[in-house]
């Protein structure tokens, strides 16, 4: 029998199933109903369902997380999982029984080596991702990556760089909420629409009181699964925990950060542990504009939440849902005037509801209708969408090769910028790097409690 209990906290359980409340279903300008891609026919017509031909998968890591994934996979159809990898017997059967088809590989450059696997998702420790991925890149496979994409400035570059080399292959960092058309749509018709007016800033956070410590009876077990207390290889809190929110915030604010001050305390759980269970980190983004993140495992009260300030409104998002609260003086866009409204104490907010459209979203006179609930969680479409760009992306490469040969792959780079225009809604590799290099000085930042600068050049890649 096994004892291992873990706690119930996840890095990215706030991006699971229904727990996605906090950045989803918000944007109310386009229907969001719709899960696929449209694509035309000649004839006008299209056929195209969002799928592609099957692309066999190795889950590298069957964690608490890895066997989401496994999950979450399972619900779509062009996306076998050929093999699972695990160093922890234990996490093997299990992710092994989520996928009975599966082959298990306590090794994973053993899974590296089967032919049957085409792509692979990591989703081992942080401090793990830079030898699984680069492997797995000189293997020839498509590789998703789980953020942040490292634990530390010389691994991210080194993952970056290697994906960088490795063209033949398709590169995804695990940000989900690049690949949710909740978020991308919110995005597109509010936020870069300019709905916001003059932006002025943003805050985040992040409540959850759990000790974040897993417990096992073999004691070397137990300093294994507690790496996130572990200083020297740990992002902390905001890193492991903030990543998501902190790419939003560069997504959403259209820049990137300049500088990053940070402070942090210890005050719940006085365990041995050297990780800050409460910080606050100020990322500033140049022009005046800043984002606050916050983010405590001392406390749960008001849970997630994130809010972009503008000189004509504010939105507000969380539970699956946005508001936006506007200024007296700002300008009528028009489609608000006949939009549902809540109450938050004194304020009224707009629902940015999702399914709904600017204009007819609810008509004046007419009982609003319940909000469609989009049944797709985030991770659901990013891993659909790193299947789809993967099989697409060796389709690519696959004719670039019968026409020109292997040789040039200057050339196929060139090649791949036009196919890339094509690629279904996704992280990229620039968004994976400058999420975990602004998650990895903020962290420097609380450890350190100071402020730190962020040239520009901090977040290039050759």
């Amino acid at each position: 029998m096994n004892n291992e209990t873990t706690s119930d906290l996840n890095r990215r359980d706030f991006l699971r199933g229904s727990s996605m409340a906090t950045v989803m279903m918000m944007m109310g300008g386009i229907p969001l109903n719709a899960a696929e891609e449209s694509v035309l026919n000649p004839d006008g017509s299209t056929n195209y369902t969002g799928e592609a031909k099957p692309l066999p998968v190795g889950v590298i890591g069957c964690g608490t997380w890895g066997r989401e994934i496994i999950s979450t996979l399972s619900t779509i159809p062009f996306g076998p999982v050929a093999a699972v990898s695990d160093t922890y017997p234990a996490y093997l059967r299990r992710g092994g029984r989520l996928a009975p088809e599966a082959k298990q590989y306590a090794d994973y450059r053993e899974l590296l080596a089967d032919d049957n696997v085409k792509g692979v998702i990591v989703a081992t420790p942080t401090h793990l991702h830079k030898e699984v991925v680069l492997d797995a890149l000189k293997a020839g496979k498509h590789v998703y990556c789980e953020a942040p994409l490292a634990h530390s400035l010389d691994d991210a570059r080194a993952i970056a760089e290697a994906a960088r080399k490795h063209a033949k292959v398709n590169f995804q960092s695990g940000l989900q909420n690049r690949a949710d058309k909740q978020m991308y749509n919110l995005f597109g018709y509010r936020i870069k629409a300019g709905v916001l007016g003059k932006t002025l800033k943003a805050r985040a956070q992040y409540h959850q009181k759990t000790s974040w410590r897993f417990t096992s009876p073999n004691a070397d077990r137990e300093k294994e699964i507690n790496w996130r207390l572990d200083q020297a290889i740990s992002p902390g809190i905001v890193g492991e925990l903030g990543i998501h929110q902190l790419d939003i915030a560069n997504w959403y604010l259209m820049r990137r950060p300049t500088a990053v001050s940070g402070v942090g305390s210890l005050v719940q759980w006085n365990d041995g542990r050297k990780i800050d269970d409460n910080v606050q980190a100020l990322v500033e983004y140049g022009e005046g504009v800043f984002f606050n993140y916050e983010a405590t495992i001392a406390n749960s009260f008001n849970a997630e939440m994130q809010t972009f300030y503008g000189s004509d409104c504010a939105i507000m998002m969380r539970d699956r849902r946005a508001w936006m609260f506007k200024e007296a003086d700002a300008p009528l866009l028009g489609w608000e005037v006949y939009a549902k409204k809540d109450s938050f104490y004194n304020e009224s907010g707009i629902v940015l509801g999702a399914g709904s459209t600017k204009q007819t979203a609810h008509k004046q006179g007419e009982k609003a209708e319940e909000e469609p609930v989009d049944t797709k969680s985030a991770l659901q479409y990013a891993l659909e969408a790193f299947l789809i760009n993967s099989y697409n992306h060796a389709a690519g490469v696959a004719d670039f090769v019968s026409m020109f040969g292997a040789d040039d792959m200057d050339a196929l780079r060139e090649y791949l910028v036009d196919l890339d225009k094509t690629r279904v809604l996704c992280a990229s590799l620039q968004d994976g790097y400058e999420a975990t290099i602004t998650a990895i000085k903020a962290n420097e930042a609380i450890v350190g409690r100071k402020r730190i600068e962020l040239p520009a050049e901090l977040f290039a890649l050759g």
